[in-house]
């Protein structure tokens, strides 16, 4: 058996603890515990010791392939010749795949604009919402998107493709040249370096190539955070990973640039919920939100389901979301990001609206804080201070009222995987040794969050 002990640390307020875990389980905490001399020794030097954080919303795929990706916004890029640049810069001599773009660079872009800046390779250039792709009139011809069908090839008033791609990434990776998944060494070892043990990869849709390379990876232990895939077909069985790896909620996406139709909405609701499986649906709008209230009182809510983003949620729906047991899983860690840029373009009248925490909170409804990585920011560290401060790069507060206490930001990273929003885990015997130690007592950690403190994360016992 492997045993453990992690000396002289901080456990629920009280310190000079010591912590026993053997085969991955703690079984034991106190002062001067008699331990076996075969057991490994990690001398915590009076910092606390936490349970491992859990991301309840990213995308592991897609910040590996970002790390791969010319970066197109800012900070880097801010203007039409800063974009130009950066993809005349680009490595290789084929496809370009930019990230990041954001309008205030360069405006919409369109194929045309995009021509100017780039013509001679294939250029595909992600929205930094991941909403949408804008492709330069070499890359449109290669996927051959004049004869395209999908609802997302966008059309002028003439029926030109204009060059930009509302949610159809499965789509175009299709007709893209065939590559693997990109490996994800590097984003585990990034989520180990930040603490966490835990996350939920929000990708709707996966592909029986994607589901396959993330449980390989889950597998192997390039990414051994215990792992849950909303986007994981209904009715695919996922292998037994010794309760580590599971489908969760089935991720459904009511898409700001096109609404789906209620009664399929429905019926996918329903069907999900028949295969055994609630289900987590993606709302950045105030539409999308009161679309998915309406069809979960015609399909019924089950146990988990649970609201995505929840950009804007109006105070009026706030009971509406209690009242039908609704979880929002939310990202206020766009606010440091992109806080300037919504106050610049967000309605005033909706600015109160955006990102809600302390009102779900004080209303009853179970709230978890993410990442949406790499849309946001990855480390939770810088989540947990944007939903205690809420300030912009520039300083300016984005809903002031809506700010929580590093405490209460901490313990949404703290719950269950399968619980979002419930109550924070806790070091304790007999709870898995998914555990992180940081370099200070957690008073003094609180008073200025940020992923330094991290000294140690321990997945399942063993020290990563």
């Amino acid at each position: 058996m492997k045993t453990l002990l992690i000396h002289d640390v901080e456990v629920a307020g009280q310190r000079g603890v010591d912590v026993l875990i053997r085969d991955g389980v703690i079984v034991a905490i106190g002062s001067g515990l008699v331990v076996p001399g075969t057991a490994d020794v990690l001398d915590g030097h009076g910092g606390a010791v936490i349970p491992g954080l859990h991301d309840h919303h990213l995308h592991l795929h897609a910040a590996a392939a970002q790390r791969m990706s010319v970066q197109c916004g800012p900070p880097h890029v801010r203007s039409r010749d800063d974009l130009a640049e950066a993809l005349a810069g680009a490595a290789g001599d084929g496809w370009i795949r930019g990230v990041g773009y954001i309008e205030s660079v360069a405006g919409l872009l369109d194929s045309t604009t995009l021509d100017r800046m780039h013509a001679r390779r294939p250029v595909r250039i992600q929205h930094r919402s991941g909403a949408m792709w804008v492709l330069n009139s070499t890359a449109a011809e290669l996927v051959r998107l004049d004869v395209a069908d999908h609802p997302g090839v966008e059309r002028d008033e003439r029926g030109r493709p204009t060059g930009r791609v509302w949610r159809a990434d499965d789509w175009l990776r299709d007709r893209l040249p065939a590559t693997a998944p990109p490996p994800l060494d590097a984003v585990g070892a990034n989520l180990t370096r930040f603490g966490i043990t835990g996350i939920t990869d929000a990708t709707p849709d996966l592909s029986v190539s994607s589901v396959d390379a993330l449980v390989d990876a889950h597998v192997r232990g390039t990414v051994p955070q215990r792992m849950r895939l909303l986007g994981v077909p209904l009715g695919r069985e996922l292998p037994t990973c010794a309760g580590t790896l599971d489908a969760g909620p089935y991720k459904i996406v009511l898409a700001d640039s096109g609404l789906p139709d209620l009664d399929e909405l429905v019926a996918t609701i329903r069907a999900a919920h028949t295969g055994g499986r609630a289900v987590a649906a993606h709302c950045v709008t105030r539409e999308a939100l009161l679309i998915l209230l309406v069809a979960l009182d015609e399909a019924g809510t089950a146990p988990g389901d649970r609201i995505e983003h929840g950009a804007l949620i109006p105070a009026e729906t706030i009971e509406r979301v209690r009242r039908r047991g609704l979880t929002v899983v939310t990202q206020p860690g766009f606010l440091a990001h992109r806080g300037d840029d919504y106050l610049r373009d967000v309605d005033p009248r909706d600015l109160p609206d955006l990102y809600r925490c302390r009102s779900l909170l004080d209303g009853h409804v179970p709230v978890a804080l993410s990442s949406d990585a790499p849309y946001g920011p990855l480390d939770p560290w810088a989540v947990i201070a944007a939903a205690t401060t809420r300030r912009c790069p520039t300083g300016e507060i984005v809903g002031p009222a809506e700010r929580i206490a590093p405490s209460e930001a901490l313990d949404r990273y703290l719950a269950p995987l399968d619980d979002p929003g419930g109550p924070a885990r806790t070091v304790c015997v007999g709870a898995d040794a998914d555990l992180v130690l940081l370099d200070r007592p957690l008073t003094d950690a609180m008073t200025s969050p940020h992923a330094d403190l991290v000294r140690t994360t321990l997945i399942r016992g063993e020290v990563r």
